[in-house]
């Protein structure tokens, strides 16, 4: 490394910002402990990636790799995706040397992983989930550590493997660490202050049966003293603007996409969400008292295994998501209603929320891949 005064890091990984944000937060931590490093993201070609990464400033090149799908053509598009990605690693390695390579979860994250360690490149990669994933199980033979949220996860790894595991906590930005004022973030959102406010969200591509159950309990729930602010994903920002235009009782703002989550928590007294990794630290970090809806359609229910472990901690509700618009609200609506209207229970949640946080993840990320890279 000293021999380069510009280290080239990779950050490999995409497709949702579960993946991206905490990789940002490590590349800027990365700045501030090696000035002259330069961190360089491998993502997917999805729209969301860009829109993520380039206001960021941090150079990523997008690869051709797509998830597998279960029927010719599909698989046909994985394995020609699969090979151009591979070439395409090869000569990325080939022409910027990189001295580490930092896997952020899914797809995106494999072939630069196990190209990279099978030439040299000292490996890590992050696994936020209690449950590890497809691609993390498969790439924790060749990586040197595995940056974990949960405790619980040394349940479900081997005991071949426990020796790599780095308690580290999920990465959060700078910005999410340090939030804004109640009254700046508000105005910023176009909110009134001096409401509580309801935040409802799938992450950032949005989640259909959450959007679905909040929009049938807020028919009858009482959100008197209440705003909300709805992050329904841009596919579903139209539809969802429509439903609200029937609640005329309830002060909402719909966004279909934010990069900027700071405000978003700073505003947020209550929240309703998903459960995935980044969504469990930025509410753990900003003491956000939660209902959370796992993703329902996972094989492993890997949300499920999160929430869980915030609500054993009291600091979330779990709610399991039936995928049904009804019956969801039905389960809902009395959780709601007993939060919305308890701030003495919402406080001990918050309370709950920040023992579990780990502010310090994208730094202590950091020093796990500057240490590999030094071993």
């Amino acid at each position: 490394m000293a021999a380069d005064l510009h280290p080239t890091i990779l950050l490999a990984g995409g497709g949702t910002g579960g993946h991206l944000y905490p990789g940002i937060s490590v590349a800027e931590s990365l700045r501030g402990l090696l000035p002259q490093c330069r961190p360089l993201f491998l993502c997917t070609e999805r729209a969301i990636d860009t829109t993520i990464l380039k206001p960021t400033g941090f150079d990523f090149i997008t690869q051709p790799i797509v998830p597998m799908q279960a029927n010719i053509s599909g698989l046909l598009r994985f394995w020609k995706g699969l090979r151009e990605t591979v070439d395409l690693v090869k000569g990325i390695i080939k022409e910027h040397q990189p001295v580490a390579v930092l896997g952020l979860g899914g797809y995106a994250a494999t072939m630069a992983v196990k190209v990279g360690a099978k030439q040299g490149v000292p490996a890590a990669m992050l696994n936020p989930d209690v449950i590890p994933g497809k691609a993390n199980r498969y790439l924790m033979d060749v990586v040197k550590a595995v940056c974990c949220q949960f405790e619980a996860t040394r349940g479900h790894v081997s005991s071949s493997k426990q020796a790599r595991l780095r308690m580290t906590g999920c990465p959060i930005r700078e910005d999410i660490k340090n939030l804004p004022s109640r009254t700046e973030a508000a105005r910023r959102l176009t909110l009134n202050p001096m409401l509580k406010t309801l935040v409802i969200t799938g992450a950032s591509q949005g989640a259909t049966t959450v959007n679905e159950a909040a929009l049938e309990v807020l028919k009858t729930v009482n959100v008197q003293g209440w705003q909300v602010l709805h992050l329904s994903g841009q596919e579903h920002a139209a539809p969802v603007r429509t439903e609200y235009r029937d609640l005329p009782q309830v002060d909402a703002q719909v966004l279909d996409f934010t990069p900027a989550m700071a405000d978003v928590w700073a505003v947020a007294d209550l929240a309703i969400s998903r459960a995935g990794a980044s969504s469990c630290a930025e509410l753990t970090a900003c003491g956000v008292p939660s209902i959370l809806m796992p993703y329902p359609f996972h094989k492993d229910m890997h949300q499920r295994a999160n929430a869980k472990v915030l609500a054993d901690a009291g600091a979330a509700v779990l709610m399991n998501d039936e995928k049904d618009r009804r019956a969801n609200a039905s389960k809902l609506q009395p959780i709601l209603e007993a939060l919305l209207h308890d701030g003495n229970r919402r406080a001990v949640m918050s309370e709950a929320a920040r023992k579990l946080s780990h502010p310090d993840a994208a730094a202590n990320v950091a020093q796990v891949l500057i240490e590999i890279m030094r071993r």
